[in-house]
């Protein structure tokens, strides 16, 4: 347990969960096995980047983090995952969603049970 890196000094159990129950989120980078996912070799990549997944559970670690329990339904994997690792696609900020313009509507349909509508 020596090598656990602490050196974050934001204390993120102090504010609520950036994330909620059901929310669909994006990963921002791949993530590969630490050692901590049964079943798969230490290296081995469990999810891409720009995979979406819904959180699932919410919980903690070293008294200090958030550890979102994450659903990444196209690779099969559930894992858990740092805010920091996840962008969400559900609660994008206005300012946002005026800058994507006519792509928002598509970004609503990603990761949903929604067919995309194509334009003719």
């Amino acid at each position: 347990m020596a090598d656990i890196n602490r050196d974050d000094n934001e204390i993120e159990l102090a504010s609520p969960p950036r994330f909620k129950y059901g929310e669909r989120v994006l990963a921002r980078s791949v993530i590969r096995n630490d050692g901590t996912y049964n079943g798969r070799d230490i290296g081995e990549v469990l999810v891409q980047k720009g995979e979406i997944g819904y959180v699932v559970n919410i919980n903690t670690f070293l008294q200090q983090f958030y550890i979102y329990a994450v659903d990444f339904v196209d690779s099969g994997h559930r894992v858990g995952m740092r805010a920091k690792e996840l962008c969400t696609l559900d609660n994008l900020p206005d300012e946002v969603l005026q800058g994507l313009g006519d792509k928002a509507a598509a970004l609503n349909a990603l990761g949903s049970a929604k067919p995309i509508e194509e334009k003719s």
